[in-house]
């Protein structure tokens, strides 16, 4: 059996399911989903992020949050946090890179948020030598000032999607169709979610809602407003999301998100507004990723590392930077979002 054998017995059982319900079944089945059963981070996985692109990304986002932390007085001990982790890859140059400040690495107590238990003993050998504790979620997190990075992360978690119908929305569903996954729709009701998209939509445009992503903000907002902090998010998508932004990545290769569930990554774009206005307890300031990168020195350091580098590796290098920061590339999709106390300096990077 595999789980679109068991996703279609259970529309069969249940009728049509939404699209969160789906795609976490395809992500997290205990059994056949898609982080629980794999790494799919690299060249030798489905996709790459940016810190398996360069090390240049780890040392400048740790760099920021130390900084943030000098700023806030060098607090001890506090929590250093990552969601969605990957391989622990972006912990480790951020730990190297902190390895420099002065007290860091003695008050920091390294925290993974990662649900995969297959990702978590990748994380663990990524990271040997130094201790780390892993939770399932920020609700986990100990009361302390709170430095954390979440990069790639709200991008994975499940959405809803809905298209205007008048005065109503009609949700988009995953039903069955000649024994095939096949998108089709709901009945057209008020959504008081979406009331403030009356203003900007017309009848058939499409919207998307990340259910979780709110609650899991208004948490860290809710810590670093309390116990102080700051937070650094990345992820691709825009301050206010329009239209179908649902994708599957099998292979580094774009394909159908219903054909084969559990073997491909699902993702969609972010909401940055959502994000920003479900912590309104904390302060927030959004930046594309290009510009972030490029206040805190990535092309001097680009040059600095290139001193050493010659023929195909210094090609890779220099290819690397432009992916990073290019706007045709990561630079302008990929946003930087820092999230810090009332009455603290923004993240560096993420000023005005």
């Amino acid at each position: 059996m595999s789980l679109k054998d068991h996703l279609l017995a259970r529309i069969a059982l249940e009728g049509p399911m939404r699209l969160d319900a789906y795609m976490q079944s395809c992500l997290l089945h205990p059994e056949w989903g898609y982080y629980t059963t794999r790494a799919p981070f690299g060249a030798a996985g489905d996709f790459t992020t940016a810190p398996e692109i360069s090390q240049m990304f780890g040392e400048l986002v740790g760099l920021s949050l130390a900084q943030s932390w000098l700023d806030q007085g060098a607090p001890a001990p506090f929590t250093l946090a990552e969601l969605g982790p990957g391989r622990g890859t972006l912990m480790a140059d951020i730990l190297r890179a902190c390895a420099r400040v002065p007290g860091f690495l003695d008050a920091a107590q390294v925290t993974l948020i990662e649900a995969s238990p297959a990702l978590r003993e990748v994380q663990r050998e990524t990271l040997k030598g130094h201790e780390v504790t892993w939770q399932d979620g920020v609700a986990d997190l100990p009361n302390a000032p709170l430095f954390l990075i979440a990069n790639e992360f709200f991008d994975a978690l499940p959405i809803r999607q809905f298209i205007r119908q008048g005065a109503g929305w009609a949700e988009r569903l995953v039903g069955a169709a000649e024994g095939e996954l096949a998108f089709g729709l709901g009945p057209v009701a008020a959504q008081p979610a979406l009331a403030h998209r009356m203003e900007d939509t017309r009848d058939g445009d499409l919207v998307e809602l990340c259910p979780l992503a709110p609650k899991i903000m208004q948490s860290i907002g809710t810590r670093i407003d309390q116990h102080g902090g700051a937070a650094l998010i990345f992820d691709y998508g825009d301050w206010r999301a329009l239209g179908d932004t649902f994708q599957a990545v099998e292979n580094h290769q774009p394909t159908d998100p219903l054909a084969a569930p559990g073997r491909a990554d699902l993702t969609a774009h972010v909401d940055f507004e959502a994000l920003a206005t479900a912590c309104p307890c904390a302060h927030s300031r959004v930046t594309p990723q290009g510009v972030f990168l490029e206040r805190l020195g990535i092309t001097a350091r680009a040059q600095k590392l290139a001193e050493t580098l010659k023929g195909d590796a210094l090609q890779s290098h220099i290819a690397a930077h432009r992916r990073l920061t290019h706007p045709s590339e990561m630079g302008n999709l990929f946003k930087a979002m820092g999230l810090y106390q009332a009455g603290q300096a923004p993240p560096p990077g993420t000023e005005a």
